[in-house]
């Protein structure tokens, strides 16, 4: 076995180990806090809802630990299994020419890999969320939905790889930098594209109508100088009972979008101070700080790939016979992520910082207390345990978790 195989196989058996070990503290410390709701919540969040929220995170835990376990087995399949080294094999004595292999490389492994991961999204569509209320899509949704992203997936990225392999192809060995410049553009070209071009094809957006709202948050706008292309509500309930809304957009596309549930579910002064916070992520630069941290991450991450293409033991050691452009980019974004899990916590503190900062600056902007009122409510509708393990969180959550989150808000509206 070669030293790379080893190390591969012991670190992806650590990180499953970890997976499941966070998952089990997370069930438990859950599950022995289901009796009651945590005394700061008394009184508005009832015991059922709190209970609700208990039985649905354990649910997803138990379905997470599982989907990790598979797809640990399914990336094995895929790099020392040989999968990929057959995929390879297939299309070099089915066509001709490095580039064409190359793009019907990466879709088959792409496409393969979704289908085998189907079963999983459909078991949770289908059962868990309509267990606990919250699915709306219908059979015939979901599979319009389904077609509709592999249509885009593959108008959208065969150019992108062709363009990549060519640049692999005939730039030398610095072909990683043109690879990062393409990327970068085409990432920020997607932000920008995105609210106006692609969600619409899945979604209908029309703009906020209730006119004493977007009087209110229309006043909000200006104060707090945001310039945005509009307030939107988005008919989200046609999929899900889950509320919320988000900041997207970049330039003049820059949008408020509102799920159509999140406005059944808040008073105008909370809908006021949940967009005060999505306006704090703009204002406090959070948008760039993340595009930017994507920009540098990316840069890093070709670099060491425009390295480890040129290796002939990174191929042989995960399974793949004959070097190619096409393989070094299937085999570094399928593995990579075991090489990362470990960065996990570090990206999700980074996260719940600025979740923290918007929240203060909502506060400033608006009323704190609607937004502790609107996060409670966003909770109990959303099914958001109150009582998560704190290393599981510590780890994974981006969001700060509840108690700790309601606390700082509170704190704040005293002094």
């Amino acid at each position: 076995m070669q030293p790379f195989t080893a190390l591969f196989l012991t670190l992806l058996v650590v990180v499953i180990a970890a997976q499941v070990w966070l998952a089990q503290r997370q069930i438990a410390h859950v599950a022995a806090r289901r009796a009651q709701v945590p005394r700061e919540f008394e009184g508005q969040v009832p015991l059922p809802a709190h209970q609700k929220a208990a039985d649905y995170t354990t649910t997803r835990a138990r379905l997470g630990q599982v989907e990790n376990i598979y797809g640990a087995g399914l990336l094995l399949v895929w790099t020392v299994g040989g999968g990929m080294n057959w995929v390879d094999g297939f299309w070099r004595s089915s066509v001709g020419g490095d580039l064409v292999v190359g793009v019907l490389f990466l879709f088959s492994v792409v496409l393969i890999t979704g289908i085998i991961e189907l079963p999983f999204t459909t078991y949770r569509t289908f059962v868990v969320e309509r267990r606990f209320g919250f699915n709306r899509t219908t059979p015939v949704l979901f599979l319009v939905d389904l077609i509709k992203q592999a249509v885009l997936a593959a108008i959208i990225g065969a150019p992108l790889i062709l363009a990549a392999l060519w640049l692999m192809q005939s730039t030398g060995s610095l072909w990683w930098i043109y690879v990062w410049l393409l990327w970068t553009g085409f990432s920020l070209t997607m932000v920008w594209a995105y609210p106006t071009l692609i969600a619409p094809l899945f979604n209908r957006f029309k703009p906020l109508e209730r006119e004493s709202l977007r009087a209110r948050l229309q006043a909000l706008l200006e104060r707090t100088g945001f310039r945005s292309e509009g307030i939107y509500v988005v008919d989200s309930s046609r999929r899900t009972a889950h509320g919320n809304a988000y900041f997207t957009g970049f330039g003049r596309s820059k949008r408020v979008v509102f799920f159509d549930n999140l406005l059944e579910q808040l008073g105008e002064n909370e809908v006021e101070a949940v967009v005060a916070h999505e306006l704090g992520h703009y204002r406090l630069n959070h948008i760039v700080k993340r595009i930017v941290m994507v920009i540098v991450m990316s840069f890093l991450a070709l670099a060491v790939l425009g390295w480890l293409a040129g290796q002939p033991w990174f191929y042989h050691a995960l399974g793949v016979a004959r070097p190619s452009n096409h393989a070094a980019l299937a085999l570094f974004v399928l593995v990579s992520p075991v090489f990362t899990f470990f960065l996990t916590p570090l990206v999700a503190r980074r996260s719940r910082k600025h979740e923290y900062e918007a929240d203060g600056f909502a506060a400033e902007q608006s009323d704190g207390r609607a937004l502790i009122s609107a996060l409670v409510k966003l909770y109990k509708e959303n099914a958001t345990t109150l009582t998560p393990d704190p290393l599981h969180s510590a780890f994974y959550d981006s969001h700060p978790p509840a108690l700790e989150r309601i606390g700082k808000l509170q704190a704040g509206a005293a002094r």
